[in-house]
Order: structure tokens, then C-alpha cells, then sequence
């Protein structure tokens, strides 16, 4: 994918990727979205609109409320952010946003999990690792409820894992 991909564009939003993770769990309206995220409804709208235009999210349901009609969309099962993109500017700056925000709202009496690394493993441990990682999302999203449902806790993770590049003599001479 390039940068001017419409689906690239479409995830490579803060507010885009929170709502694809709201709406894993279940379907929810714009103007649901709107009070969860404290933003406009006329902003979620649109939002919402550029997710389904590229395919990330689908209608559910259509049901009366408040004499209109009130579309639920979903997050389509799969992951957006697959392998393709992970190197992509645009969607690590938008983790990071979304991250720096998280962090700020963190409970501080809870334990939590905070690591970085840049490594060298063998490439079997890394496939491993890779793997275990991804399952280990996978699992964190199929348990992923309705938001404020009794009886769960709000949590935030963003990973990141990849393989880096070798810096190129220019790269290594600037160090």
C-alpha cells in the first residue's frame, strides 16, 4: 500500500481507529460513537463514513429512533492493520497518538505492561514471538465486550513489532 491508498488513508486517523476498536465488540451508531469519543456527531458521521467507503466497517442493523433511522455499523472481522502497513509513517503516527493519549488516561493503581526493545534474535524466534503476539491480540479482541458492559474494565493496547532494516552507511555515519 502507498500513502495515498484510500484504505490506508481511512485507518491512518486516531479517531478512525479507536472507532474500529469500539465497534469490534458490537454494532454501534455514529451518534453512539459521538458520545464515546466526546467529538460531534456531524465528526463521527464522516468518520464513520470514510471507514465504511473503504471497506473496514459494515451496517448491521437499520432501526426508528427518535422518528429517523439509526444505522449500527461494525468493524469487518480481520485486522486492517495487517503486516502491509506496519512500516506505513502515517499509521505509527496515528498509534502514537492514540498511545500518548491512552498513556495520559492510564490508572496509575493498576498494574500495566510497558516495554520497548530493538534486539537481535534468531529468525525462528522472531516467527515465534511474532506469532504468540498476534494471538495473544486476537484472543484480547474476541473477549472485547460492549462499551461500559458490568463487569469489565476499559483497557488500551497498541503493539508494534517488526523487523528493522539495516541502516544504510550514510544512516551509520550520522550516529
Amino acid at each position: 500500500m502507498t500513502a495515498t491508498d484510500p484504505r490506508l488513508r481511512a485507518m491512518a486517523h486516531p479517531v478512525r481507529l479507536r472507532m474500529l476498536s469500539l465497534m469490534w465488540s458490537a454494532p454501534l451508531s455514529a451518534a453512539e460513537l459521538a458520545r464515546e469519543l466526546d467529538i460531534s456527531h456531524a465528526l463521527a458521521s464522516q468518520h464513520l463514513r470514510k471507514l465504511d467507503t473503504a471497506g473496514f466497517v459494515e451496517l448491521v442493523e437499520v432501526r426508528a429512533h427518535r422518528g429517523g433511522r439509526e444505522r449500527r455499523y461494525r468493524t469487518v472481522r480481520g485486522t486492517p492493520l495487517s503486516d502491509e502497513q506496519v512500516g506505513t509513517p502515517l499509521v505509527a503516527e496515528s498509534l502514537a497518538h492514540n498511545l500518548r493519549e491512552r498513556a495520559a488516561r492510564r490508572t496509575r493503581a493498576t498494574a500495566g505492561v510497558t516495554t520497548d526493545a530493538e534486539l537481535w534474535v534468531a529468525p525462528e524466534v522472531w516467527d515465534d514471538v511474532r506469532q504468540r503476539l498476534a494471538a495473544l491480540m486476537a484472543d484480547l479482541h474476541d473477549a472485547a465486550q460492549v462499551p461500559h458492559a458490568p463487569g469489565t474494565v476499559r483497557v488500551g493496547t497498541t503493539l508494534m513489532a517488526f523487523l528493522l532494516d539495516e541502516p544504510t552507511p550514510a544512516q551509520s555515519s550520522r550516529a
